[in-house]
């Protein structure tokens, strides 16, 4: 968790904390206002420590609870406002996973160049779409989210004509352990293979590989993206960084440069990932 969403957190549990103890009808304690709401007590303290994350209708609840509904438009903005960065996926799974597609194509239009790092899966830009469907298949088990599998796929295959316009980049790295995870069929897993040898040698793709026994500099940590100089999105189990400022971007930088020391590309690279097809043909 950033420390930028923390201290955004906090404050929005100090300002929690300020309409409680300056309620209109007096001020009420925390188990006062938790039996008011019906909440077990330990909730409000954690929404004023800044150790949960309230919800928006914990918000409304809250600004009702202390005889304040007044101030719900401004504790929903101040939460938005960390949102914005720190996207869970609970509430952005909520309508399923083509609203989360979409929001991704928009910003990659935007973009001219990208850089991408993927230590477990085939970059989304690069992917087939039956290893897609089985990629949105597992999260939504997992997440146990509305089931639009095939409209996210259409998504995420339409977002992939930006490799064909003129202008573009995208630098993919990936682990070569990405290359082996059978997070589809062995078939489908071929499949993929094949459509990461075709890409080498693209104008508009330049595909680096990081073999699993490469001497390393940092950890293969998890998965992000770099767009242009504007944005970095970084994945976590339960949410999606979206960073912006210029110290989180340059860091960002920094790891994909340090980690593209160990790839190799060109024929090394077909080299890799025509072991690792081999590899899964064998078993």
């Amino acid at each position: 968790m950033s420390t930028d969403f923390q201290q955004a957190r906090e404050a929005l549990g100090l300002r929690l904390r300020e309409l409680r103890l300056s309620a209109p009808g007096g001020r009420l304690t925390g188990t006062q206002l938790a039996q008011r709401l019906g909440w077990p007590h330990s909730k409000v303290y954690k929404l004023e420590n800044g150790r949960q994350t309230p919800s928006g209708e914990d918000l409304r609840a809250w600004a009702g609870g202390v005889g304040r509904p007044d101030v719900f438009g401004e504790l929903e903005a101040r939460l938005k406002g960390f949102e914005s960065h720190i996207r869970s996926w609970r509430r952005q799974l909520a309508a399923g996973h083509r609203p989360v597609q979409d929001n991704w194509n928009l910003e990659v239009d935007r973009s001219r160049t990208i850089h991408a790092w993927e230590e477990s899966v085939v970059p989304g830009m690069l992917q087939t779409a039956d290893y897609t469907r089985h990629i949105f298949l597992r999260y939504a088990d997992l997440q146990g989210s509305v089931r639009d599998t095939e409209a996210a796929v259409r998504a995420r295959m339409k977002r992939q004509e930006w490799l064909y316009e003129a202008g573009r980049t995208f630098h993919a790295l990936l682990w070569e352990a990405a290359l082996h995870a059978q997070v589809c069929p062995p078939s489908v897993l071929v499949g993929q293979l094949d459509r990461l040898t075709a890409v080498i040698g693209m104008d508009t793709v330049e595909l680096g590989v990081v073999p699993l026994g490469a001497s390393l500099k940092i950890p293969p940590a998890n998965g992000f993206w770099i767009l242009d100089e504007r944005l970095v999105i970084a994945e976590d189990w339960h949410a999606e960084l979206w960073l912006d400022d210029a110290d989180n971007i340059a860091l960002y930088k920094r790891v994909w440069r340090t980690l593209n020391e160990s790839a190799v590309y060109g024929a090394e690279a077909q080299n890799v990932i025509n072991s690792a097809r081999r590899a899964l043909a064998a078993r």
